[in-house]
């Protein structure tokens, strides 16, 4: 039809990044196409073509020349207000059926895997669809070999550091844990002494806050990949959002489904963190894993089991694993949520009334680091990682990584907490 079109109107409906279109019921293209509630459709213009899920309307907030579409639609559209559109039905998403398949108990190939991988990578599945996904995932759905296929995956789809030295150093914690906002403490620390630690980090998944909200009430971390590279080269390390450089990228858009979910994949979870440092370029990683009641992981025997598929998976992607157990059973530092956990960063690097167990924690790790980097013997590293802290190489170290990444702030105070 040679008037199949309708004219774009932005909503401003943030739906979660998902990419969302509104068309009445009773316009044209709708019937036209035939389109029914939550199709996943191909809206192209002139210039650009994304896929989205539709929603139908039956109010008058649109006409019928009209369609309306979501913040994330608009973004990945590139759209301008009143520009033309024309819609179509997408073609189905083949390796869904991998999905079901997997969900009735079979077995991912690797390249039924890769070709789930680079669908999702593409946007080709609709939030309902990646649910579907992560439940294929859950509950010890993956074996070994799968989880392994599912990482070297999620490498492939994203871009890939080297550094070219031989001892590159990361650092990961599982999580589950309000308040554990060690990386910024132990990257100061790690860099401070001459090893190199291009630390990306992930936003919250179940907790208030992930590293990388934190960090960003104190430094810009939506840094791209050439701007992350260059901090690093300057400053031997960076505290980054892994979502803004294109490290497995596929990661950050599973993860939005399973912050929706409440649901963290076991399986999921090891590719997530092996993928996102051979990613960044690393050779030797220290996860630590918080064991407690309430954390993700519930007990030694659970934590024993994923510190073996850690290793496991590290040692097939040429990545030196090491795991240490930490006590879950408590929130740690003074403060909950990226600005208060921020305060506490500063505290302990300053040395200004520092929580003493965010900084017990924070010091023991670094020390392994420098440990597994070479820089201090095993037993060494703990003296070698306090001394750094006391003596301020630290908190210029860590101000001279902000300042790389576009300029240390002071974290947010709520006007509550300002009146006081």
């Amino acid at each position: 039809m040679k008037n199949n079109f309708l004219y774009l109107r932005r909503l401003g409906i943030d739906t979660h990044q998902e990419p969302v279109v509104y068309m009445r019921k009773d316009c044209h293209v709708c019937r036209s196409e035939g389109f029914d509630a939550q199709a996943r459709i191909r809206v192209s213009t002139e210039t650009a073509s994304i896929l989205a899920t539709l929603n139908i309307v039956s109010s008058d907030f649109l006409s019928h020349r009209q369609v309306g579409l979501s913040e994330a639609a608009w973004q990945l559209l590139g759209a301008e207000e009143g520009e033309k559109a024309r819609f179509g039905y997408a073609r189905p998403v083949e390796s869904m059926s991998y999905v079901r398949a997997k969900l009735y108990g079979q077995a991912y190939s690797s390249a039924r895997i890769e070709e789930i991988i680079s669908d999702i990578k593409e946007r080709r599945y609709s939030d309902i669809q990646l649910a579907a996904y992560v439940t294929s995932c859950a509950g010890n759905r993956l074996s070994a070999e799968e989880i392994i296929a599912l990482t070297r995956a999620m490498v492939a789809s994203g871009e890939r550091f080297d550094w070219g030295v031989p001892n590159v150093m990361d650092k990961h914690c599982v999580g589950g844990l309000p308040g554990n906002r060690t990386t910024p403490i132990v990257v100061a620390i790690v860099c401070a002494n001459g090893l190199m630690m291009p630390k990306t980090s992930s936003r919250a998944i179940t907790s208030p806050a992930g590293t990388a909200d934190t960090m960003e009430t104190l430094a810009p971390v939506d840094l791209s990949f050439s701007r992350m590279q260059a901090v690093v080269e300057q400053e031997g390390g960076c505290i980054a959002w892994g979502g803004s450089v294109s490290l497995s990228p596929t990661d950050d858009i599973v993860i939005r489904v399973e912050r929706a979910l409440d649901l963290d994949s076991e399986g999921q979870l090891v590719a997530s963190i092996i993928s996102k440092k051979v990613a960044a370029g690393s050779t030797h990683v220290l996860i630590d894993i918080p064991v407690g009641a309430t954390a993700k992981v519930r007990n030694y025997h659970l934590a024993a089991k994923l510190d073996q598929q850690l290793t496991t998976v590290g040692a097939a992607l040429d990545l030196k694993v090491k795991c240490v157990f930490s006590d879950g059973s408590q929130p740690v530092g003074q403060g909950i949520g990226p600005a208060l956990e921020a305060r506490d960063i500063l505290a302990v690097l300053k040395q200004q009334e520092a929580p003493q167990d965010l900084q017990e924690r924070a010091v023991l790790l670094a020390g392994d680091i420098l440990e597994m980097g070479g820089l201090a013997k095993t037993g060494e590293g703990y003296q070698l990682a306090l001394d750094t802290l006391l003596s301020a190489k630290a908190w210029e170290k860590f101000q001279a990584i902000c300042e790389a990444q576009g300029g240390l702030r002071e974290p947010p105070v709520a006007k509550s907490e300002a009146k006081r």
